[in-house]
């Protein structure tokens, strides 16, 4: 093997993508600032159990492990930046009871990729909101997510929702097992049918929880399916609320292009309520996920409401606009130490001034113009 080659699924970002990725980046961050979210920078590395790997068999499964060399404990290399942020907030800033807003933007590893054609090493970017339990907040976060997405070229986007409450309160109701609720859960995320009504009818289950179990997989489509959940469904409390809680984030958006789907519940262990996502026309997979995570810091000692997103920002890959390369002022090199004060004094006003040593740099042939010393004064000049 070359020893310059890469593990699979992990590669480098070269000037011209690097520079639009760092200009989205900020751009993205600045948008975050303008609503009210305070940047966060969680360590790349902490303790195994501190990354919530021992509570999410997913997120475990996605983490790489490592022997401390200083404590002799596992550490763990983040695969996910949300449980950090939501022990950011339940821990370091415990003094503040009301709402935390928090932003982030870091690098993630994974030991096996999400997909074929997925990177192990996401630019994870993404804004959590702490404190807060009412469906509004939600609202406000996805209203960040579109707006987010809305930087780059992705098509007409698709916001698409779900809601794990309608699941697991059909569960309780039918007293299921865990082990039995994370079997079906499974078989729904396949959204295969035939196999849900299977199985419950192997587990003998009570005609009116078969038959909620079943239905789920067929309750998809536009805005129409919250009316259509609520004559087909059980009437239960908390079924109702979940439904609700749709039904308020598309009457939040009503311009939007949504999509509604009962089973999709393709989520991480934390997530506890509202789920959503956006899709471009031209992507083969979601943009950009989030959900509600009520309760997520009790693993940190204080149990707050919160919901959030997040993206890899390497999917904005060629769908940027694009970042030229900042216009280059050349002086040659014999030149420097005579014309130092000059240099110093273009490159504080955000003039990019390079030295030229009569050859090629960073791929540019010719520079346009040039420092030079004319009648004892130091001008830029075409050239």
């Amino acid at each position: 093997m070359q020893s310059w080659q890469l593990p699979e699924h992990i590669a480098d970002i070269l000037p011209s993508t690097a520079r639009e990725l760092e200009s989205v980046r900020e751009q993205l961050l600045g948008l975050f600032r303008v609503h009210g979210y305070e940047l966060v920078h969680p360590p790349l590395m902490e303790y195994s159990h501190s990354l919530l790997t021992r509570i999410d068999t997913g997120l475990s499964l996605k983490t790489i492990r490592v022997v401390d060399q200083l404590s002799g404990r596992q550490l763990g290399i983040r695969a996910d930046i949300t449980p950090q942020v939501a022990r950011i907030d339940a821990h370091l800033l415990s003094a503040n009871n009301g709402i935390n807003r928090l932003c982030y933007a870091g690098s993630v590893l994974h030991a096996r990729p999400d997909g074929f054609l997925n990177t192990r090493e996401p630019l994870q970017v993404g804004a959590e909101l702490y404190g807060f339990a009412d469906v509004a907040a939600d609202v406000e976060l996805i209203d960040l997510m579109l707006k987010s997405v809305a930087v780059a070229e992705f098509g007409d986007i698709l916001l698409s929702l779900g809601h794990i409450g309608v699941f697991r309160a059909l569960a309780k109701a039918a007293d299921l097992s865990e082990q039995q609720a994370e079997q079906l859960l499974s078989l729904m995320q396949d959204k295969d049918a035939n196999e849900v009504r299977a199985q419950v009818e192997e587990w003998k289950l009570d005609g009116m929880w078969a038959k909620a179990f079943s239905l789920l997989p067929t309750l998809y489509g536009s805005r129409e399916v919250v009316a259509e959940a609520r004559t087909k469904l059980p009437d239960l409390f908390a079924v109702g609320q979940a439904l609700d809680e749709l039904q308020a984030v598309c009457d939040a958006f009503p311009q939007q292009n949504i999509h509604i789907d009962l089973s999709e519940l393709r989520v991480d262990n934390y997530h506890t309520g509202l789920l959503y996502a956006a899709y471009g026309s031209s992507c083969h997979d979601a943009i950009a996920r989030g959900g509600r995570y009520d309760g997520l810091g009790v693993y940190f000692g204080r149990a707050r409401p919160a919901t959030g997103f997040s993206f890899d920002l390497r999917m904005f890959i060629g769908r940027l606009p694009h970042s030229p390369r900042m216009p280059m002022i050349a002086v040659d090199h014999k030149d420097v130490a005579a014309a130092h004060e000059v240099i110093e004094q273009l490159r504080a006003e955000g003039h990019c001034v390079v030295v030229d040593y009569g050859m090629d740099y960073n791929g540019n042939k010719n520079t346009t113009r040039r420092l030079v010393e004319q009648d004892g004064k130091w001008n830029i000049i075409d050239v």
